[in-house]
């Protein structure tokens, strides 16, 4: 419901305005009258505000008296010329358009029309308010969090210091690790962890073979089946020239995707896009980038031990979703996988404690079903079945 008011003494403007079809407009020379019209009566009661051009300094008066008693209110500035210093101290007061003085009834009438079509978007209380969702970690778990973690960090304070000297002699390098890490609501922090790689390893990492990693599914296949043959030499130079992805159809059933750099069959791209978005989690199998320390604090899960500051912080639980790296989350944005970062981020959690029982063999899709059920189930007696299994199972064969 949209009413409509002129605030000024143009005998013109006001009689343009009694001719506007099915509309009554209430006049009146008065900013605190028309303040008091605009009071809404009725929920969801907007105005329209035809505001004519005076002196300057009793319109910014006007105008932003108007604005802070009413934010039902679209007010449009009936006016001729405007400087640009003009026009932006009027808009800074709060007008939201503009309209020529000598605006006929018609065009008048058109400007009330396309504000009421758009009702629902122009006006405060009626613009769409999306609520981001936001995980909150309830009480009982944030205390349990904090009373388990210190008394574990005094009790283990020797292992804390073992490792530490170890670690320094082994190898040259800090002994704490920090690595960017994606946890709750896409948080990013600081992960701690004991060292158990050489300081290098960030950088071996894109050397070592696809084959190594426990996750990823077998794309070599995919990536010889791009197509290289020639188009002929105009129309693959028109394409390419371009500068955007074309597509032709081979026959009646395959469509071809022609890129910059590369000509491939559709079904072809959307396996291999398939296959990267499947293979987020990177896990590496005999990884030589570990140092002999490094093995042995992996075996135990010693490497972990400094999480429990982390979780001091708030960064993280003690039980939850594993926090992952950046190049791992980045492809868990999908609607399918947003569930898995509204829950709580954890030092062990379900998928951790199910992998163990099964042998260290899961698959990503696995692990990250694993980690939306846990999001959507977890209680306090699912927290301490989880923990009773992650503490008898230290001696592992897999690394998890």
């Amino acid at each position: 419901m949209i009413g409509v008011v002129y605030l000024g003494n143009n005998p013109k403007t006001q009689e343009r305005l009694k001719y506007i079809p099915g509309q009554l407009v209430r006049m009146t020379t008065a900013y605190k009258d028309a303040a008091q019209i605009c009071t809404p009566h009725v929920a969801n009661e907007h105005f329209i505000v035809f505001f004519e051009r005076n002196v300057r300094n009793e319109d910014i008066t006007a105008i932003t008296y108007l604005r802070k008693k009413c934010r039902n209110v679209y007010i449009i500035l009936i006016t001729d010329n405007m400087s640009t210093e003009e026009r932006d101290i009027y808009m800074k007061c709060g007008i939201n358009d503009t309209i020529v003085r000598g605006a006929t009834v018609t065009e008048l009438n058109k400007k009330i029309q396309f504000i009421s079509d758009r009702e629902n978007i122009l006006f405060d209380d009626q613009a769409p308010k999306y609520r981001i969702l936001k995980f909150q970690i309830p009480v009982w778990k944030r205390l349990f969090d904090i009373v388990f973690s210190g008394l574990a960090i005094i009790l283990l304070s020797p292992i804390f210091i073992i490792t530490a000297l170890a670690i320094r002699i082994e190898s040259p390098g800090p002994i704490l690790f920090k690595s960017k890490r994606v946890g709750t609501n896409y948080t990013i922090f600081d992960f701690l962890k004991f060292r158990s790689m050489y300081i290098d390893a960030e950088d071996r990492l894109k050397e070592l073979s696809k084959d190594h990693n426990q996750y990823a599914e077998n794309t070599e296949e995919q990536e010889n089946k791009t197509i290289t043959a020639p188009l002929g030499d105009q129309a693959e130079q028109d394409m390419i020239d371009a500068g955007m992805e074309s597509m032709m159809m081979i026959g009646d059933e395959e469509i071809m995707l022609v890129g910059d750099d590369f000509v491939m069959a559709e079904s072809d791209f959307n396996k291999q896009k398939k296959a990267e978005n499947e293979n987020a989690f990177v896990k590496i199998e005999n990884d030589p980038r570990i140092t002999k320390v490094g093995q042995f604090i992996r075996k135990y899960s010693i490497d972990e031990l400094p999480q429990l500051f982390n979780i001091i912080k708030g960064d993280m639980s003690i039980v939850g979703n594993r926090p992952l790296p950046l190049y791992e989350a980045e492809k868990l944005t999908v609607d399918t996988s947003i569930d898995r970062f509204m829950a709580p981020a954890g030092l062990t959690g379900l998928w951790q404690v199910e992998e163990r029982g099964k042998g260290g063999n899961m698959s990503a899709e696995e692990r990250k079903q694993l980690d939306i059920r846990y999001g959507q189930t977890y209680n306090f007696m699912l927290d301490m079945k989880i923990i009773f299994r992650t503490l008898t199972a230290f001696v592992q064969k897999e690394n998890v």
